[in-house]
Parts: C-alpha cells; structure tokens; sequence
C-alpha cells in the first residue's frame, strides 16, 4: 500500500522499510545512520504516506528543513541521489563505551574482561586470525571493533574502534533506539545487535560468516555449522580469547579451539534446517 490518506502521523511499516532500502538506510544528505522519517511535500500540506514523497534526513538536516534553513530543494536533489547510494557505505556512527571492563553476550554466553596494564583485549569470537567481535582496552579506552561478512566475505558492517559503519547491500538496516537489525530478506534477520554503553554489547540472534565457516546464534546458544558444534552456557572471564577457529599468528587462551574445519563451498541449508530443528526439541 503506497498511497495512505489518512490522519495518523505514523508511517505504516512496509513504507518505512521502502524509504529505508531507497535512501541507503541514512541520511539522504550526509548518510549518518540515526534520521528521521521527512515528508517532502510536508506532512500538514498532504496527509498521506506515500513512500516516493518521503525521505531520510538526520536530526540536524531534519531541523534545518523545517525551519526553512536547509531549502527543500535541496533535499529533493538529494532524495534524488542519497549520499550512501553513492559510496556504498554508511557514514560513521560513533559508539560511546568507555571504562576498563567490558561484557559481551553472545547466544546465551557470556564473555567478560577487566583491564589489567596498558593493553588488554577480549576477543569472543576468532576466526582464521579474524576477530568478528572483540573489545580493546588501550589507554584507558575502551574499543569495540566487529567484522560482519557475507557468503563470499563481501563485508556487511565493519565496527572499527567505536566506529560504526555499515553496506548498502543487505535487504534492509534499522536501527531504533540501542538495537540493530540488519535483515537479509523479509521475515528473515542477519544480525541483531544490542549496543549498550558504556561497556555491553549484546547479540541474540544472527550468522557470523568469514572464510566458509558460518557460526549461528540464537537465544540460547552458539553453533558452528561446519561440524555441528554446539555451545551453551559457556562463561569467559578475564580469558583474552572465547571461540577461536582455524589459525592464529600467536598462541592465545581461549575457552574452545577448532581446528581443520571444512569449510562451505556452496550454501548451508543442511545445517541451517539442523539447527532450526534444536528449537522444537
């Protein structure tokens, strides 16, 4: 439903989700991920939600629209040409987590660590020498850094040292309030992330891909895919590293190690319906 002439300001769903694909999931202007829902011909002027005549524009741009600052024409030659359409990436967001001590949920997990000397580091997640997610307390910062990839490790969404950015190419990317959905198609999330400053992150659902290993999460548990390897319930703490796969350039303690997986050449879907088995059991 594309034309919807009514009086509630609230846009329905399958319109919101059709902005977002249109307008590269940010800012039509500057691509920052946090925006607003804009009607370009003015919400008091038309009364209607229709997916074409509404964009994307962060708070900052939103209120110089409004005010007459920003001219709407302006915002209708970017609409135009989204500034993430053009560069195929989000424009940074900042994550604000600080202090010594990190904590990181992961499928029912948990990985915990404090700060002790200059440098320390908490990797739950390594693969082939990769850190998919990992906290780096540096200077008495405190780091996030995370790698998300697709089947053929076309990258997804890179954190890189509090930094957020993300690709254009999945199905659709929402973020409302801490939480982060990217979705690969309708019905049917890629990851969710729960950031939570100043040193939580929690992931309860999602696939973590790199180098044909694919890793599940769910609620309750971790499972790799390649051999059926289940985790639950597992605890790190003050442990460098949790999950480690594949090689590594130097020894690192962890709670589980793996080696000589086989890796996919084609899809998953064996394992994938395996898994989805574990729920009904």
């Amino acid at each position: 439903m594309d034309n919807n002439s009514c009086n509630n300001r609230n846009i329905p769903l399958p319109i919101q989700r059709q902005i977002r694909q249109r307008c590269g999931f940010g800012c039509v202007i500057c691509g920052f991920p946090l925006y607003e829902y804009d009607h370009l011909k003015g919400w008091a002027n038309v009364h209607e939600h229709i997916a074409e005549d509404i964009t994307l524009l962060c708070d900052q741009h939103h209120r110089e629209a409004t005010s007459g600052l920003l001219p709407r024409e302006k915002v209708s030659e970017a609409n135009k040409s989204p500034h993430n359409l053009s560069t195929g990436i989000s424009s940074p967001l900042p994550l604000h987590y600080e202090g010594d001590h990190c904590e990181i949920y992961i499928g029912g997990n948990y990985f915990t660590t404090t700060a002790s000397g200059e440098y320390s580091q908490s990797i739950p997640i390594l693969v082939d020498n990769i850190p998919l997610i990992a906290f780096i307390m540096q200077d008495g910062q405190l780091l996030l850094n995370l790698n998300l990839f697709d089947e053929y490790n076309n990258e997804i969404m890179r954190i890189k040292n509090n930094h957020l950015f993300y690709s254009i190419s999945p199905w659709d990317v929402q973020l409302v309030g801490k939480k982060l959905i990217i979705r690969e198609r309708a019905r049917s999330s890629f990851i969710q992330i729960k950031f939570d400053p100043p040193n939580k992150v929690v992931i309860d659902k999602g696939r973590f891909l790199c180098n044909g290993i694919e890793i599940l999460i769910d609620t309750n548990h971790i499972l790799i895919t390649n051999n059926n390897t289940l985790i639950q319930k597992c605890s790190a703490i003050n442990c460098q590293g949790g999950l480690i796969i594949g090689r590594v350039s130097s020894p690192i303690g962890c709670f589980m190690r793996v080696d000589n997986v086989n890796r996919y050449l084609g899809d998953s879907k064996a394992s994938l319906k395996w898994a989805k088995s574990l729920k009904s059991k």
